[in-house]
Formats: C-alpha cells, sequence, structure tokens
C-alpha cells in the first residue's frame, strides 16, 4: 500500500480554493486553524448563537452562517456530528452549494450508510486524521501530524488541472496529515474499521476492561487509589510505548514478570468468546444496525447532547468511583494540567 508524505501532495491546490468548515468542536477547531496556519482561505460555519462563535472568532478565524458559508465555498467540510449532518446537509448545506462543489468529510459514516446522498456533479472525498482534533492540532503546532486517510468517493471534477484525489492530498498536508503519512483507503472501510475500533478496542473495550479491574481489585478489599493507579493510571504509559514501537517495544520494556503475565493471563481475558463477539459487534456495524439504534437514539433528544441511552451511560460512569477517585488523585499531579490536551474555553 502506498503511503503519501509531503513530497506527494501540492499545498497549493487548496491553497486556491476557498474552504469551509462546518463545525468547531474538536476537529473543527483542529482543522480550521490548521488550514488556516497553512495560508489556506477558510471561513468556519457556525450556526446562529452558537457557543463556538466567539472561540473561533478569538483564534483569528474567519466565521459566518453555515449557508454564508458554503455559497462561496469551493469546498465544503463538513464537520458536525454525526448525527446531525444529515439534516445540516438537506436544510443548510445542500440548497447553498456551487454547481461542482467538493464535498468533503473526516468520517465517512454519513456517506457509507446513505444517509447524505449528494447530486451528481458534486465531488465526495474524505480526509480522515487518525486521532482526535485535540491532537491533530498539538501535533501540527510542534512540527508533526497525525497519519491520516484519504478516500475518494466520487470525482465529478471537470476542466481543471487537478482531480479529487489531488485535492484530498493538498488538504490533507495542510492539515499535516502528509508529516506522518496519508494512506488511501474506501469510504466503507474507513467506517465500518473506525467504528469497530472505538467499540470493541479503543472505547467500549478498553473502558469496560478498566473498570472492571478496578472493581475486582477493591471488591478484594484494596484501596480504591492503588486500582485506580493499576487499572487507569498506568494505561498511558502501556500505550506510550505500544504507539512507539508496537507490542514487542512494550513487552522489552516491561519487566519480564509483566510480560509473563501477559502472555499468561491475556488470554484469560480475551477469550475465544470475546473474539466470537466482536465478530457480533462488526456484523452490527456492517448492516447498518448500530448506525440506525445511534441516529435514533439521537431523535429522542433535541438539546443536542445525544439520546437517553447515551445520557443514561454518562451518568453511570460519572457515578463510578473511579471516576470520583480519579479526579482526586489528578488534583494533586499538577504537572497533568500544565499541558491539557482539551481547554473546553478554547477547544
Amino acid at each position: 500500500m502506498k503511503i503519501y508524505y509531503d513530497e506527494d501532495a501540492n499545498l497549493d491546490i487548496i491553497k486556491n480554493l476557498k474552504v469551509a468548515i462546518i463545525g468547531y468542536g474538536s476537529q473543527g477547531h483542529a482543522h480550521a486553524n490548521n488550514l488556516h496556519d497553512s495560508g489556506v482561505d477558510i471561513t468556519v460555519g457556525l450556526r446562529e448563537g452558537s457557543d463556538s462563535w466567539e472561540k473561533a472568532e478569538s483564534s483569528g478565524l474567519e466565521v459566518s452562517s453555515i449557508e454564508n458559508s458554503v455559497k462561496d465555498s469551493d469546498l465544503v467540510m463538513i464537520l458536525a456530528p454525526d448525527e446531525f449532518q444529515s439534516d445540516l446537509y438537506t436544510k443548510k448545506i445542500e440548497p447553498n452549494l456551487k454547481q461542482g462543489a467538493i464535498l468533503a468529510f473526516a468520517h465517512g459514516f454519513n456517506i457509507h450508510f446513505a444517509k447524505i446522498k449528494p447530486t451528481e456533479d458534486i465531488s465526495v472525498v474524505m480526509i480522515a486524521p487518525k486521532g482526535p482534533g485535540h491532537t491533530v492540532r498539538s501535533t501540527f503546532m510542534s512540527g508533526g501530524g497525525v497519519p491520516s486517510l484519504i478516500a475518494i468517493h466520487k470525482d465529478s471534477i471537470s476542466e481543471r488541472d487537478f482531480n479529487a484525489k489531488d485535492v484530498a492530498l493538498s488538504y490533507a498536508k495542510a492539515n499535516g496529515g502528509t508529516r506522518a503519512g496519508v494512506l488511501e483507503t474506501s469510504f466503507k472501510e474507513e467506517t465500518e474499521t473506525d467504528l469497530f475500533g472505538e467499540q470493541a478496542v479503543l472505547c467500549g473495550g478498553m473502558t469496560a476492561l478498566i473498570k472492571a479491574g478496578y472493581e475486582t481489585l477493591v471488591e478484594a478489599g484494596y484501596s480504591p487509589e492503588m486500582a485506580y493507579f493499576e487499572c487507569l493510571h498506568e494505561t498511558k504509559l502501556i500505550v506510550d510505548l505500544l504507539h512507539e514501537g508496537g507490542i514487542s517495544n512494550m513487552h522489552y520494556s516491561i519487566s519480564n514478570t509483566a510480560e509473563f503475565g501477559d502472555y499468561l493471563t491475556g488470554p484469560r481475558i480475551i477469550t475465544e468468546d470475546t473474539k466470537k463477539e466482536m465478530k457480533k459487534v462488526l456484523e452490527d456495524i456492517q448492516s447498518g444496525n448500530f448506525a440506525d439504534k445511534f441516529l435514533d437514539d439521537c431523535r429522542q433528544s433535541n438539546d443536542g447532547s445525544g439520546g437517553p441511552f447515551l445520557k443514561n451511560n454518562r451518568e453511570k460512569t460519572k457515578e463510578h468511583s473511579i471516576e470520583s477517585v480519579g479526579k482526586e488523585l489528578r488534583s494533586k499531579m499538577k504537572f497533568l494540567s500544565e499541558k491539557k490536551l482539551v481547554d473546553k474555553d478554547k477547544n
């Protein structure tokens, strides 16, 4: 598989296009600021009265209504939450798109599951950094980049000296992606693997494992503080080693005792039954069942913060003792707050 780097992308392509970034959340603030710093003419499109309006303006960015930002743009990157995109597209974006405009996404969800269906004259591309927006921004500012994916759903560009793939690579370069490497994929592959990774391993799998380990130690009479350190705090130390050099690199760094326990006990926790359940999770994603469940839950609420299933589980998480114990311990670790990735007042 070919990996694209800085020398494979022409930054001038995106610099000669007018770009609208719709949304200013985690990914939106990263893309908007990174592209702006790369010399791209961008406007942040937000709904009137959005809490993010002042945040974007305070960063020196041009901000306008969604409708006006779309009217003037050659490329529209939709970075609003997945659950809002379809309605947003139908009501505010599609009626104002230029003929022959380029529609861009950072996640294939709404295109792959056919929640958004652009007309034939609209090119559809994806530029998806493989990391949270706050990491995309902080890495860019430090001179690095986050590995990214590009995909071309439809190339309707004509009478230009570039195609949709050239545009996607140019955008990725402006966002810092080609500093680390860019892979080409499809909307289907990106969407299904991304959802599976989040649910089975990175978010759902990891948090369930952490809580189960913490509960096991506390129920056995060990202090909550020790359980927190052993099951949550040290995850970053292990993940950093994995991120840096893979599983063997992590094994090289830990003690022989820890490595022996890894081989002996890991298969007792992640069993063949676990893998069978993972396959069912993947089937739910591939069939569109997960997408429908998620959107159905969101439709039961109009406040933009998720539906009842999401809200109930957020509250359960907040009430778990690992959260209160961790908050108290982290308050004593001043170094954790010095370079926070997430600052809710700014990003």
